[in-house]
């Protein structure tokens, strides 16, 4: 299943002229932010930051989630990649990631990252 999330505020940075269709996103969350305790912010390299994922009732579009809702579904960043720009809204897709892990006695290593389909 496809996950989208919406990407807001960009008027506080450089506007929507930065998003270009299948540009990386990085999705960061923000665990200082004194008034979202759910804050992921959103950066493109080597830009910065662009904006926030919305979490708000008022800027969630229909079929998208929250940052609340995506926030524990990944540590401390992930990714996802622009497939819609709107003048103050972008929608950015969250692909699955597929992890492979090597497991020994001693320790377990991360071998191989992909996104999936």
């Amino acid at each position: 299943m496809k996950r989208y999330v919406a990407v807001v505020g960009m008027n506080q940075y450089f506007g929507s002229n930065v998003f270009r269709l299948g540009t990386a996103l990085k999705l960061i969350k923000e665990t200082d932010n004194p008034h979202d305790g759910e804050a992921i912010k959103v950066e493109i390299d080597p830009v910065g930051q662009v904006g926030y994922v919305a979490n708000s009732t008022n800027t969630v579009p229909l079929g998208c989630q929250s940052a609340g809702r995506i926030y524990d579904t990944f540590c401390d960043s992930t990714f996802g990649v622009v497939r819609f720009v709107l003048e103050d809204t972008v929608i950015a897709e969250i692909p699955p990631i597929e992890i492979a892990i090597l497991e020994s006695d001693e320790a377990i290593e991360i071998v191989h990252i992909a996104y999936t389909k």
